[in-house]
């Protein structure tokens, strides 16, 4: 049924996903203090401080098409309540495809640091804290998908 807690966990999980598409991901201030560079699920944007002028902007539009894809299984996934097997499979699915998002996210900001400033780390804002909270709550939510085929099965075996 739709009002099951799975269904809380694997909307939240959309929500989450969307959450980073929409927020900045990464941040971070050079050492002069005059420059920053901000990566978001689709750009990466070196600005001026005081004015905010762009320098420059790259395309990482693979963070934001994954992170999208990641929400609308999530959302399917939900509206799969009838056949949990079916639902847990999707859900596997989508968090590969999380874990995919997370690790590219590190990896590109990683490179972004390298070529702007690699003495100091910048850091992660809420946007790759939405993509790991999406992560934590697709895993709560198989858990009770599991939990629900188990009840079901032992229901079927009492029969």
């Amino acid at each position: 049924m739709i009002q099951r807690i799975q269904t809380l966990f694997l909307l939240l999980v959309a929500i989450a996903m969307i959450a980073a598409v929409a927020t900045p991901i990464w941040l971070q201030v050079n050492a002069m203090g005059n420059q920053y560079m901000e990566m978001t699920a689709w750009q990466i944007t070196i600005s001026e401080l005081p004015q905010k002028n762009t320098l420059s902007q790259s395309s990482n539009i693979y963070i934001g098409i994954l992170a999208l894809l990641a929400a609308v299984i999530a959302i399917f996934s939900m509206l799969q309540f009838k056949n949990r097997k079916k639902q847990l499979m999707l859900n596997m699915i989508n968090a590969l495809l999380m874990g995919l998002t997370l690790g590219l996210v590190v990896y590109t900001s990683f490179k972004a640091n390298e070529d702007f400033n690699p003495a100091v780390s910048g850091s992660f804002v809420l946007g790759f804290y939405a993509i790991a909270f999406a992560l934590i709550m697709n895993l709560v939510a198989n858990r009770f998908i599991r939990k629900d085929e188990m009840l079901i099965r032992s229901v079927d075996r009492i029969r």
